[in-house]
């Protein structure tokens, strides 16, 4: 009977090597996927989101990638937030009305907000009023892609 030659490491050296470089692989890919799908063209792909792309686009906002304002800041908390909107996206896409406007339910609605004040924080503190209404858009109408203007005398400077 021949004895099979012990094991000298090099086998637990590859495993570690390979899971580390295929740890990489997955951690870059899903960076750049979550990069893509924060953006503009990622989210005007959908006929739900047309509108709200092309007044993005032409906003103060324009800058800013659309989950900067629509998406919580915090890794942790984004990604099980952008499943479940990503997931009502596709539902509306394929079994709902995609002519239908998509309006942001309360957890989106707080989302932005805090991403409002997180961003504008020096204005914020030069504001008397801040509290006195619970949302920064129920002041700021125009921010929230320009919807209380009509499309037909929208300019980039509005805001």
């Amino acid at each position: 009977m021949s004895e099979e030659a012990p094991r000298n490491g090099r086998t637990g050296l590859r495993l570690i090597v390979v899971g580390a470089a295929l740890g990489v692989v997955l951690a870059a890919g899903a960076g750049f996927g979550m990069k893509v799908t924060d953006r503009r063209p990622f989210c005007a792909s959908c006929h739900i989101m047309q509108e709200a792309a092309l007044t993005h686009k032409a906003s103060t906002h324009a800058n800013l990638a659309c989950n900067e304002c629509h998406a919580p800041h915090n890794l942790a908390a984004k990604l099980p937030f952008k499943a479940a909107a990503g997931a009502k996206d596709v539902y509306m896409n394929t079994l709902g009305r995609p002519d239908d406007v998509i309006h942001s339910g309360q957890s989106t609605k707080d989302v932005v907000n805090a991403n409002c004040k997180a961003c504008h924080t020096m204005t914020n503190t030069q504001v008397a009023s801040m509290d006195s209404k619970p949302y920064c858009v129920d002041c700021h109408r125009n921010v929230q892609h320009m919807r209380m203007t009509p499309i037909s005398t929208r300019k980039v400077a509005d805001g």
